[in-house]
């Protein structure tokens, strides 16, 4: 299993980015991809989350309205549209996927958002 994120980067409050994770070495259209964010607290905390087909999704309360988890199983890649950013949002954000009962991770994309 390999996640791969990308789209991070330095951003001024009220702005957006897009992050993609590539997935590979499972079934990506038949699990539930996640995205988690870890800033300066220790624990990671679950930003969104999307079901296989899309039937599901949910959010941590902080970004609803303002971030959308979507995925393409054609390309096998899960994303996180990002907007109205705040300095809080600050951290670094990896994809995840639960496969034969394991967290898998990707290595992280790192958001900063500072004027």
């Amino acid at each position: 299993v390999q996640l791969v994120e990308s789209g991070g980067g330095l951003v001024q409050p009220g702005g957006s980015l897009r992050l993609s994770c590539a997935a590979s070495g499972f079934t990506f259209g038949t699990y539930r991809m996640s995205w988690y964010r870890q800033g300066p607290r220790p624990e990671r905390e679950l930003v969104a989350f999307i079901t296989s087909f899309g039937g599901h999704i949910n959010y941590t309360d902080s970004v609803k309205g303002r971030f959308t988890i979507s995925r393409d199983n054609a390309k096998n890649t899960v994303y996180l549209q990002m907007s109205s950013l705040k300095a809080e949002d600050t951290a670094v954000y990896y994809c995840n996927v639960r496969y034969m009962g394991r967290d898998y991770w990707g290595q992280g994309t790192q958001v900063t958002v500072s004027p």
